[in-house]
């Protein structure tokens, strides 16, 4: 089963190409139709008449085209955008508790949300089809049954979309207004968002929009539950609040969640389907595993049940990284130091660099983080200053970029270091290389301003929530290079972020931040990785266990018997060996 796919956005239709994937086509040397152009310009690639024989995607300038051999037992596609376009195969089974769904960004995730959702009416590849096929496809199968109740009317939905920030573009109006408009109540101290209910919708910050969406979905009154990366812009705190409310959801009806950060998605999920496949190309359901299961195997890239691999390498998240060994030498001290506003204020301890460390930074959201690192950048002024002379390398926490030209240009024109990036970071962005700046996605944009940042001559390399927007594998993937560049460079690298599983990898120090939200932040002086966990998860009110095959952190269920063990002990924050 030969799969052709054309990535349309990347595609220039001969304003940049001489169409090189239509004259050196064998095929279409031979006279066959095996690519032609539409009437936009676009090339059409017949599957039938293809040899499969790559050539097309070598000589393709902008690597706008994916030829993939499918083994035969996949199937017909369950739903196709397009000619040449992304297919998907197969469905998640709702089950009753949490059904999580993991893979890469791209690989179908939210498509196949939409379609349990009743939102998409999945085509069969063809150019349409009616959900009565649909049911025919799937007769005897366990997902018969929901898809029969969906379409008749009996199931209830309830769904939380990915792009919450598009609540703000079709709804006018306050918080309070929003909810009652669609039909729900809920009480938004829950969520901690009560002194929200007065405000425009238009008025609230990434976090508060989120948590919001939630609530308008929790708010409903459903059979089943879909919540696409509900975590997303939140803190530590907001994950696990909003993880144990839909977790308790569970208990009376189904949820099906996907997330992209481990120990979330772990603590929540009763069962896992991974979603496997190439990215903007196809995606395939995994049978339903145990969560345990599902997420080691997601990280081997290896599906046991399906005899299937499919990532060369396994993700490995050794208990502590090799950075950890590293008797970086002190180079550098800061002072204690203050930064007033009007109605924030943050207190520093002082603290010391060493060389080849990654420090990372944990606490609540505006609790003085980003402020902190922007006095290190020399973005605000502290009393007293910062006053050293450090070359510093700064990537802020919201990333924009008004440049005139493509990725390749923008890099070319930036001052790096030539070797660390063509060492350790091309790769990362090579596929971006022929695309606008300005037309990148969150998660191309993110993958930049890492790569570029952490590319330039520095001392102190400072990233502020470098793991948004990014899929599991690119954050485990761009934290290995984070501490491999940092051991290379002998320089120190500071990490704010909300995945633990992400600052435990990546971290030889932790900086604890603590304080009221919105009013007053304290910064600890780092310490060593055991003490700094176990402060910020007591507060938390979490433990966490080492997974002995992976290594990754295992959040322990509340009540369990390995929480309460913990918890007696003081230690919240497991290491093995």
């Amino acid at each position: 089963m030969r799969l052709a796919v054309l990535d349309r956005k990347k595609c220039v239709r001969g304003r940049g190409c001489n169409y090189e994937c239509i004259s050196y086509c064998p095929g279409v040397r031979m006279g066959q139709e095996t690519i032609v152009k539409d009437e936009e310009g676009y090339p059409v690639i017949s599957e039938e008449l293809c040899s499969g024989c790559g050539i097309c995607t070598k000589k393709c300038p902008y690597g706008a085209i994916t030829i993939v051999n499918l083994p035969e037992e996949i199937g017909e596609p369950l739903h196709q955008y397009g000619t040449n376009g992304f297919r998907v195969f197969g469905l998640p089974v709702p089950k009753e508790g949490v059904v999580g769904i993991v893979g890469s960004n791209g690989i179908g995730k939210s498509t196949v949300m939409k379609i349990l959702s009743g939102q998409i009416i999945p085509n069969l590849g063809r150019a349409s089809s009616s959900w009565q096929e649909v049911i025919e496809r799937h007769r005897g199968q366990e997902i018969q049954s929901h898809l029969e109740a969906l379409t008749g009317g009996e199931l209830r939905v309830s769904m939380k979309p990915q792009n919450v920030d598009l609540i703000q573009q079709r709804f006018k109006g306050t918080v309070s207004e929003l909810l009652e408009r669609e039909g729900g109540e809920f009480d938004l101290g829950r969520l901690g968002i009560a002194h929200l209910a007065d405000r425009d919708i238009a008025s609230v910050s990434g976090g508060e929009l989120q948590r919001i969406a939630i609530a308008v979905a929790l708010s409903k009154d459903a059979d089943i539950y879909f919540f696409d990366e509900p975590t997303s812009y939140l803190d530590v705190s907001q994950r696990l609040k909003v993880a144990k409310l839909i977790r308790s959801l569970s208990k009376e009806k189904k949820v099906m969640v996907i997330e992209h950060d481990l120990a979330v998605l772990d603590y929540l999920s009763d069962y896992i389907h991974v979603m496997y496949g190439k990215p903007g190309a196809y995606g395939i359901v995994s049978s339903l595993k145990s969560v345990r299961v599902g997420i080691n195997e997601f990280l081997d890239g290896f599906l046991r049940t399906e005899n299937m691999r499919f990532r060369k390498e396994a993700i490995k998240l050794p208990v502590k990284p090799p950075a950890a060994e590293w008797e970086g030498k002190e180079y550098q001290e800061y002072p204690p130091f203050s930064k007033s506003y009007r109605a924030f204020s943050l207190e520093a301890d002082g603290g010391t660099l060493r060389k080849g460390e990654v420090i990372g930074i944990l606490g609540q959201n505006a609790i003085g983080k980003s402020t902190f690192m922007r006095v290190l950048a020399g973005a605000e002024e502290s009393k007293p200053p910062i006053g050293w002379s450090l070359r510093i390398s700064y990537k802020p926490q919201y990333i924009s970029s008004n440049y005139s030209g493509t990725v390749q240009m923008l890099i070319g024109e930036s001052k790096i270091n030539r070797e660390i990036f063509d060492t350790y970071l091309r790769d990362e962005v090579k596929e971006l290389y022929n695309k606008q700046v300005s037309e990148l996605s969150g998660g191309e944009m993110q993958r930049l301003g890492i790569v570029l940042a952490l590319s330039r001559d520095a001392d102190l390399c400072l990233l502020d929530e470098p793991s948004a927007f990014l899929d599991v594998e690119q954050r485990i993937r761009l934290s290995d290079i984070i501490r491999k560049v940092t051991e290379k460079q002998e320089i120190t690298t500071m990490v704010i972020d909300h995945d633990i599983t992400l600052i435990d990898y990546v971290s030889n120090r932790l900086m604890v931040f603590d304080g009221e939200p919105g009013k007053a932040g304290k910064a600890h002086a780092a310490e060593a990785m055991q003490e700094g966990m176990n402060k910020f998860l007591k507060k938390m009110g979490i433990t966490y266990r080492r997974d002995p095959e992976t290594g990754r952190p295992r959040a322990n269920k509340p009540g369990s018997q390995k929480d309460t063990e913990q918890k007696r002990s003081g230690e919240y924050y497991y290491e093995m060996g």
